[in-house]
């Protein structure tokens, strides 16, 4: 009987949600930031079927009639946060057979389940870039994702026009990647072995060219060369853990010499080669800590990074590398960057469309634009203020996050029982990165 109840309200509770979805739902009376535009006092959004329909100001702003008005006076609302560098859900890719291994994805080793998701929904994370750790040259492929409210690992994953899985490919220098063989043992030799992977994608992209779908004169299928040919066509971006100004250049060489697409991430020095970052027209994704320590390559972080990007020409984005930065505390590191010299509309483009641009999501996601997926925030207050709480969260319409809710509060606020299942270390043992 019980079972037959359980069943009976879990088919009510899908029927509202679906109803929800069906019905406009407009929210009134709230300042609204859409971030492609300027702040809207007294604004109104109007979602339908996980898509926003209508974003303006009130007076001049239709709402359907048959429309569920919720008002929101009082409040803030923004896009969802683009965390465009995480390592939520226990992500793990290389292991210790190879420091290049660009056929692990990290898709396989995600736990939808993980209260790191959760705590990121209550930061407002609506899309994430999950990635392995940076203990590798190349630890393998990333994952785009959206914070629904699911169990399965497929239903998280961001897909595009053609029904396929995004992500990019994420790979690193430095001092993380560098111990003993078959790792690398100096800067030199861990870009002479990048070096040597590309090549050999050369080689196989042009014998898969020759054989003009001849399936007898096809190489043998390589799943690693397949990852890695993707990143030399464009298809796959790749995000690059690096932090010193010397291994930052590194970067750019490599970009330059094999044409792939890239994004730079962490980038503690870029404010000492700004110019150079800027001339190559490469984005970066920064993480910001408001203390120092952690490694040697950090100590010359300054706050002022961004600003000094941000003047140069460079895009930039803020990220957590989670669990560096607690996903819940994303937009305090967005507040960081303004204490250093960033304007307030940057920081806030940062934490949404910046990000969503590098994940080639910008079409999506990362504005309240009429058109673009129904993901968005409900906030106590100013986005930067300390003082700030996110009250809602909303992926493609759906609710993922109510402060009221006591379950939801939980992973808000912390206590007992909201790291249950959480893991001290992921599967490779680096216990995340910075």
């Amino acid at each position: 009987m019980k079972k037959a109840l359980s069943l009976i309200c879990a088919l009510m509770a899908l029927s509202l949600s679906v109803l929800a979805q069906e019905r406009p739902q407009a929210y009134v009376g709230a300042r609204v930031i859409p971030i492609n535009g300027a702040p809207i006092e007294n604004g109104v959004i109007v979602v339908q079927r996980g898509k926003i329909i209508a974003v303006g100001a009130s007076g001049s702003t239709t709402i359907p009639a048959d429309a569920e008005t919720h008002d929101v006076t009082g409040k803030v609302m923004m896009p969802g946060l683009v965390d465009s560098h995480s390592h939520i859900g226990g992500p793990a890719g290389g292991d210790s057979s190879s420091p290049i291994q660009p056929d692990a994805r990290v898709f396989d080793s995600l736990n939808p389940l993980d209260p790191t998701l959760k705590r990121a929904r209550a930061g407002g994370v609506t899309t994430a870039n999950v990635m392995p750790g940076s203990g590798h040259l190349l630890s393998g492929q990333t994952v785009y994702i959206k914070l629904r409210n699911v169990t399965a690992m497929d239903d998280l994953v961001i897909r595009d026009a053609q029904g396929n899985g995004m992500g990019g490919m994420k790979m690193a220098n430095g001092t993380n990647s560098i111990r003993q063989a078959p790792f690398p043992g100096t800067r030199a030799k861990s870009v002479a072995l990048m070096r040597e992977q590309l090549i050999k994608a050369q080689e196989y992209r042009e014998k898969i060219r020759k054989a003009e779908g001849d399936k007898d004169k096809m190489p043998a299928r390589d799943l690693a060369m397949e990852g890695l040919v993707e990143v030399l066509d464009g298809k796959r971006i790749v995000h690059f853990h690096t932090h010193r100004h010397d291994d930052i250049l590194s970067v750019l060489r490599l970009s330059k010499e094999f044409g792939f697409r890239v994004v730079l991430h962490h980038v503690t020095e870029g404010y000492k080669v700004a110019d150079q970052i800027a001339a190559a027209k490469v984005s970066c994704s920064l993480t910001i800590v408001d203390s120092p320590g952690g490694k040697l390559e950090t100590m010359d972080s300054e706050f002022q990074d961004a600003a000094i990007l941000d003047r140069a020409g460079v895009v930039i984005a803020i990220n957590t590398d989670d669990p560096i930065t607690d996903s819940r505390f994303l937009m305090r590191s967005a507040a960081l960057t303004v204490r250093g010299g960033l304007s307030r509309e940057k920081a806030l483009y940062g934490l949404t469309m910046a990000g969503a641009i590098m994940l080639d999501l910008g079409n999506r996601v990362g504005s309240l634009e009429a058109g673009k997926d129904a993901d968005f925030l409900v906030l106590s207050g100013d986005p930067l203020s300390v003082y700030t709480h996110v009250l809602q969260t909303y992926v493609e319409g759906k609710k993922v996050f109510d402060r009221t809710d006591p379950k939801d509060l939980l992973f808000a606020t912390g206590g007992y029982g909201a790291s249950k299942g959480d893991m001290d270390m992921d599967d490779d043992g680096d216990g995340g990165e910075r």
